[in-house]
């Protein structure tokens, strides 16, 4: 059986242990939070750097694409070195480079090639992927394997907290605004790389000083058991181990193609979600219209939701066990997805009352299962195969093929909306999760050959 399955009786925390480990999860998933405004920022400004620079959606795409080759290297490499060196340094060596990338793009103004932007992006996200890894590592110390399905839900919850932060933030900066003896002209988009990084500096001061890398470092020694345990708690291990251990593990790759496909439908539906709203359903940005304002909060929720009840059922139903959920998310997926692009192609969508509420509901759903997935195969997974010591490199091999999926997916979807319109965007999303769901279903046949592992 897959090793998160746990049969044991539910361990009882020593008193002030659940009040510390709170403290350390908020903080912890406010870190990660606050990285999210400085990579959905981009997102808001690809209409304003389309028309100032001349680019095309596939321009924008090929950047995106750029940005998640080197998401998804910057995964597997700073996973490999998050188990080495300790969650807490590596997520704060991943928020002073995205600060500082986030604020030469803002202020530079010799930025104004595909080139150049685009190798800016790429360095924003080698910095950025030092923070699904450490936060899965330090977290996976912090919660036994019977409860971590239920922290992909929080994990699902305290990342939506950074989108709906940058899609609150994002449309009230380029509507205009001043701060303190500083005017935002109204659709300056550059803007959206000077604000942010603030956000995540604030936050980082008190990553820095308040969260624990173990429960031990905080004074409750072996409250957290798994399959990883050394004799010394100690919960990092050796470059190695960590390398040899997750690349041999039978799970480990299935896992990654089903979260290659998470990526491609989840990366798409939302870095694109605003040049849909100015191309497909004609609504402008930068005069805060209620439409894009409803839908970009209710993704978020959706998703919430979704990541929620994801992670409760596996623990509770499912005794650990992520594959079930997982594979039905995906299929639910491919079945939404499906029906969008039938609306889609029947005319029924577009720059009316009812089209944009259609185009709208078809986002939220999709955000919702997409998102429901990106939760526990990301995070409950990683920390069922890695353990407390190799729960870095084994987030950084599966979540680098959600960025991998993306980096396919994206420059072809950007040639096809630009070639054949809006039309295409939602049926080349559908078989990614179809594909998922097959990947699921194998991981299901092959846990049941697997050892029960000893509680």
């Amino acid at each position: 059986m897959h090793p998160a399955q746990h049969h044991g009786p539910i361990p009882e925390y020593p008193p002030g242990f659940r009040v510390r480990r709170n403290i350390n999860w908020i903080v912890i998933g406010l870190m990660y939070a606050s990285y999210y405004m400085c990579r959905y920022n981009f997102k808001f400004a690809a209409p304003g750097i389309e028309k100032d620079f001349g680019f095309d959606h596939s321009d924008i795409t090929d950047m995106l694409s750029v940005w998640s080759i080197a998401y998804g290297t910057g995964q597997l490499v700073n996973g490999l070195l998050t188990d080495r060196i300790g969650g807490k340094a590596a997520m704060l060596i991943g928020a002073v480079g995205t600060i500082v990338v986030n604020l030469f793009f803002g202020f530079s103004s010799f930025i104004s090639s595909f080139s150049t932007m685009a190798l800016v992006w790429l360095i924003n996200g080698w910095f950025q992927s030092f923070g699904a890894p450490s936060m899965v590592k330090i977290n996976a110390a912090w919660f036994n394997p019977h409860e971590r399905g239920t922290f992909a839900g929080i994990f699902g919850f305290m990342i939506q907290l950074g989108q709906v932060a940058i899609n609150w933030l994002g449309p009230v900066i380029l509507a205009g605004m001043t701060i303190f003896t500083w005017t935002v002209a109204k659709g300056d988009w550059y803007w959206l790389f000077r604000i942010p990084p603030f956000v995540v500096a604030f936050v980082a001061i008190l990553f820095a000083l308040i969260p624990k890398e173990s429960p031990e470092a905080a004074g409750y020694p072996g409250v957290v058991k798994d399959h990883s345990d050394t004799e010394d708690g100690n919960t990092r291990a050796t470059l190695t181990e960590a390398f040899v251990t997750i690349f041999k593990h039978p799970l480990v790759w299935l896992y990654a193609i089903a979260y290659g496909c998470t990526g491609a439908v989840r990366q798409s539906s939302e870095q694109l979600s605003v040049l849909y709203f100015k191309d497909m359903l004609q609504l402008d940005l930068n005069n805060k219209p209620a439409a894009v304002s409803i839908t970009l909060m209710a993704m978020p929720m959706a998703a919430v939701v979704g990541s929620m009840l994801a992670g409760y059922i596996s623990d509770k139903y499912f005794k650990g066990q992520r594959s079930p959920v997982a594979m039905v998310l995906y299929f639910m997926e491919a079945v939404v997805i499906g029906c969008a692009a039938a609306v889609i192609y029947s005319g029924a969508v577009g720059p009316t009352t009812g089209g944009i509420i259609l185009g709208c509901i078809f986002l939220i759903l999709i955000s919702m299962t997409a998102n429901s997935t990106h939760a526990i195969v990301g995070a409950a997974a990683p920390m069922d195969i890695g353990g407390k010591r190799m729960a870095g490199f084994a987030s950084g091999v599966i979540d680098s093929f959600q960025y991998y999926g993306a980096a396919i997916a994206l420059p072809i979807t950007g040639r096809l909306i630009d070639t054949y319109g809006w039309g295409t965007w939602y049926p080349s999303m559908a078989a990614f999760g179809i594909i998922g769901g097959i990947a699921m279903w194998r991981v299901k046949q092959k846990q049941k050959s697997l050892p029960k592992p000893i509680t």
